[in-house]
């Protein structure tokens, strides 16, 4: 969905307006098999301020069209929801990250067992990171 006229009707109908630095935050995510940060966002968004790209996130974190993945790194990244639709509570799905391109990948179709708390404990967010090596660094070593 990087095609502009998709991604214009797309947040349109998630109720986000479709201003062109949204568009170019939206089209950044979407075009990257892999999670991105608001660094790698800024460092290739040079023409949008990087306080404008964290506000469109946080946008699109409100609306749900993206999610935030907490990759053990200190480092948010960000990624489309599953099919560019909306996200939900229940879509969980394991993460895994590279240790050697630093990249986090989702894993959209690998969905987490469910979990049995002991009594008076109450779920708030689950996250499931493997770590490991990718397929193309794999290739490289």
């Amino acid at each position: 969905m990087s095609n502009h006229i998709d991604i214009e009707k797309h947040l349109t109908a998630r109720g986000v307006k479709p201003t062109s630095t949204r568009i170019l935050v939206y089209r950044a995510l979407a075009e990257h098999r892999h999670a991105r940060s608001l660094r790698e966002l800024d460092d290739e968004l040079d023409t949008v301020d990087r306080s404008t790209i964290f506000r469109t996130l946080t946008l699109l974190l409100e609306h749900h069209l993206i999610h935030a993945i907490e990759d053990g790194t200190g480092v948010a990244k960000y990624e489309l929801c599953e099919g560019h639709d909306h996200c939900s509570p229940d879509d969980q799905h394991i993460h895994f990250y590279c240790r050697v391109c630093q990249r986090t990948f989702c894993f959209h179709t690998i969905h987490i067992p469910t979990i049995q708390l002991p009594e008076g404990f109450t779920m708030e967010g689950l996250n499931y990171l493997v770590k490991g090596v990718c397929p193309n660094c794999a290739e490289e070593l």
